[in-house]
């Protein structure tokens, strides 16, 4: 039988099939809501006819500036299932990102998140008259601006509506994400490519979920639809505890709710494994660890491991792959490796999943040549399934980033074994990883460039022992700034301001290094290759020193 694939089959199976589910989220104020999957869909048709009073039509884009909730919940399955379009913004990125992107986008609405008043006020000053709908309205009320309260709204409407999504190329999420020359990027997502994403890393050998987990997905929503844990736990049956938008403590939440899968960056397992170690026995329940966002230090996927028995399963994608294209779990062939060597294969960002095909090349988009899985050989990743992007949103595809026949250049330097697994080396993009999140070291350098006493400007990521990467600008000064009175404490303060009214606070340089000359490659561009090598040690070993003293 040839019918839409869509999201609202996803919501419909849930709901026949695992009503009974629950889906439970940790408030503001410390308390647990908790219901299933039943009275969650009872509210998404209510919200359905709520939204669609609004004035909102297909293909129209409604905003959420919200944490894990399960309001954030209702709206990933309502807003798509009327045929409009979550567009989910990153509450990390500056206001002025978050102006341009809405601009961009068009949103018709925006919901939010109480606990995000304050900062949102900055973001609403510069988008205009957008109507603003909130949820977890703060008790101090006087100085929000909005059109209604999301309670309110759900008690005028009635809880009967019927699905109409007539075609599954429909698109049902906007995601962006910065590209190789910093600007933001949005991605499109349609019912049929999330659907078809949501069986992929259900896989045994993916995400592999069933009705029996309890699933914990740190992930924000806002970044990259939550690696699509929303729509896989609820497909699969699995219960969810969304942890709000800052969890005090992951094992109250691991031990108190039976968590059997939890998910997010490296920087938040390295935070807590502390804790989880002291508290063992209460987490016995908890099995599994999906990664992603960067790499997981082999010393902390042993930790995890031998001293918890979590398992650890790396993933790799991005937003433009919805976003996931690559799960690391061992094969029956590795079952005879030392647990060394085990660890050493986890370490690798995996194998592609059941619909994503890869390749390595050397060359150009137009001009390249296909490298071998020899598990040596270092290209460029690219990319295809059906949930890859085949162009950016309001942007013709450029060979910049697909090739002719239509492949994602990614942008990843990376080696591939014969097995499959592959391995990133090195980034082609010059963008820096910091605690999952991505940072544009072109947006730093043409901003540090403004300032009239900066002639050259090179930032670069540096290992660090706590967020994975952190960034470092390296500065020439003009002949006037380097001859100043200025200290280079001030010069560096002065900077760190510059940036600061455009960025947000993680983005901004740990150090501000001034030098005389910046090194250059063949073709006159700064090469970051011989400054990492510079600084990267150097950045090492101050840590370790740290470290030592503070004895950590």
């Amino acid at each position: 039988m040839n019918y839409p694939l869509t999201l609202a089959q996803v919501l419909e199976h849930a709901h026949r099939i695992h009503g009974d589910k629950c889906v439970r989220t940790l408030l503001p104020n410390s308390d647990v809501h908790s219901y299933t999957y039943t009275a969650l869909y009872e509210r998404v048709k209510r919200l359905a006819n709520a939204i669609t009073a609004l004035g909102v039509q297909r293909g129209d884009r409604v905003a959420t500036y919200a944490a894990n909730t399960y309001q954030h919940l209702e709206l990933y399955y309502a807003v798509p299932c009327i045929g409009a379009v979550l567009h989910p913004l990153n509450v990390r990125l500056s206001t002025v990102q978050l102006a341009e992107i809405v601009r961009e986008a068009e949103d018709k609405l925006i919901f939010v998140d109480g606990v995000f008043a304050e900062q949102f006020a900055g973001l609403q000053n510069r988008i205009g008259s957008k109507k603003i709908i909130y949820f977890n309205v703060p008790t101090q009320t006087d100085s929000l601006c909005y059109d209604a309260s999301y309670e309110h709204l759900l008690c005028e409407v009635e809880a009967a509506y019927t699905w109409d999504i007539q075609d599954e190329n429909w698109a049902m999420g906007l995601c962006y994400t910065s590209g190789t020359q910093g600007e933001p990027r949005g991605v499109l997502y349609t019912h049929r490519s999330m659907f078809l994403h949501t069986l992929a890393v259900n896989q045994a050998d993916v995400f592999g979920l069933t009705e029996m987990d309890i699933v914990l997905p740190v992930v924000p929503m806002f970044h990259a639809m939550a690696w699509g844990l929303p729509y896989a736990c609820m497909f699969a049956g699995a219960d969810m505890v969304l942890p709000g938008p800052k969890p005090t403590c992951l094992a109250d939440l691991i031990a108190e709710n039976g968590v059997t899968v939890a998910a997010g960056v490296p920087t938040v397992w390295a935070a807590a494994y502390s804790e989880l170690r002291k508290r063992r026995r209460e987490i016995s329940s908890f099995r599994r660890l999906i990664v992603g966002g960067e790499a997981m230090p082999p010393t902390l996927i042993e930790a995890y491991e031998k001293d918890l028995g979590v398992e650890v399963c790396h993933a790799w994608g991005m937003t433009e792959m919805s976003p996931t294209g690559t799960f690391s779990k061992l094969r029956s062939a590795h079952q005879k490796l030392s647990d060394v060597e085990k660890w050493r294969v986890k370490a690798k960002q995996g194998r592609p999943v059941p619909g994503v095909e890869l390749r390595l090349t050397s060359g150009t988009p137009t001009d390249f040549t296909e490298l071998p899985w020899d598990g040596e050989t270092v290209g460029e990743v690219q990319v295809r399934s059906p949930w890859t992007a085949s162009c950016y949103y309001k942007r013709e595809p450029t060979m910049e980033h697909w090739t002719g026949d239509g492949w994602l250049c990614t942008g990843d330097l990376a080696t591939i074994d014969a097995d499959g697994y592959m391995q990133i080396v090195d980034r082609a993009k010059a963008l820096i990883r910091s605690g999952g999140e991505s940072i544009s070291s072109i947006a730093l350098e043409t901003v540090l460039l403004r300032h009239p006493q900066v002639l050259e400007a090179a930032v670069i990521g540096v290992p660090d022992e706590k967020w994975g990467e952190r960034p470092i600008a390296v500065v020439v000064l003009t002949p006037v700034g380097a001859v100043s009175n200025r200290t280079d404490d001030d010069l560096s303060e002065a900077l760190k301001q510059q940036l600061a009214a455009e960025f947000p606070k993680f983005w901004i340089p740990d150090r501000f290094v001034f030098v005389d000359e910046i090194p250059k490659t063949s073709v006159g561009k700064s090469d970051k290759r011989a400054l990492l090598a510079e600084f990267a040690s150097q950045n090492l070993l101050e840590e370790k020193e740290m470290f030592v003293s503070n004895e950590w």
